[in-house]
């Protein structure tokens, strides 16, 4: 059994407005009901788990969509926060070792292609216990910044970034934000709180248009990534 991790509960202030960026509409939808569609239209994904802040007052309330289970949890302060509490509240079917799918809520131009090689390469490990991540390697040239002015250029052999969906076993997964949390380690991805405990999850090279909105410029570009995507 796999189910999605959504967390929810930033307030977006880094791309500004009174909105939540998740909330913000892309073709005709608010970006975190693309995000959910894009999983829960997967046939091996059973259903999602979204956490949200505490005074939440646009959440939609889904209770399924594609036609299996939307649930919902209240979040932290941070994102490894919001989704520990995703984990805790998952039904108690989904056992320790089963995957979970953790996406973005604003990144909402998944693919179903790249979910298939994301489960395929986090299912060939004992447990899925190391995990795997979605991303692409570094393309560009990469300088490093000294008083705005540039110091060198730093190579970029063997350098990706990282998106979402990364998949983990629940349980790995728990105890690795269990850990960062109690050594006051803020990570800012679920495989950063993995390395941390000795794993090594999979690179999966995924699509590039994989976008997460951060800033109005990408949500224009996520409008027609998304409206293209209907063609």
């Amino acid at each position: 059994m796999i189910w999605a991790v959504i967390p929810a509960a930033g307030s977006g202030r880094r791309f500004g407005g009174p909105t939540p960026k998740q909330y913000l509409q892309a073709a005709g939808k608010p970006l975190i009901e693309h995000a959910l569609s894009a999983l829960l239209s997967h046939p091996r994904i059973a259903g999602a788990m979204v956490a949200l802040s505490a005074d939440d007052e646009r959440w939609p309330g889904w209770t399924q969509l594609c036609g299996k289970p939307v649930l919902r949890c209240v979040g932290g302060g941070e994102r490894a926060d919001s989704v520990l509490a995703a984990l805790r509240a998952l039904p108690a079917q989904v056992d320790e070792h089963a995957l979970v799918l953790v996406h973005d809520a604003a990144r909402p131009n998944l693919r179903g292609e790249d979910i298939d090689r994301l489960i395929a390469a986090a299912e060939s490990g004992a447990d899925g216990a190391d995990g795997a991540v979605l991303g692409a390697p570094l393309r560009d040239t990469l300088k490093r910044a000294e008083s705005g002015r540039i110091a060198r250029t730093e190579p970029r052999d063997g350098l990706w970034r990282a998106f979402t969906p990364q998949a983990f076993a629940r349980g790995a997964l728990t105890a690795a934000l269990n850990d960062a949390a109690a050594q006051g380690v803020i990570v800012t991805d679920e495989a950063s709180a993995m390395e941390r405990v000795g794993a090594k999850p999979v690179l999966v090279e995924g699509r590039e248009d994989n976008l997460k909105v951060t800033t109005p410029a990408d949500l224009v570009l996520a409008e027609f990534l998304l409206r293209a995507g209907r063609g």
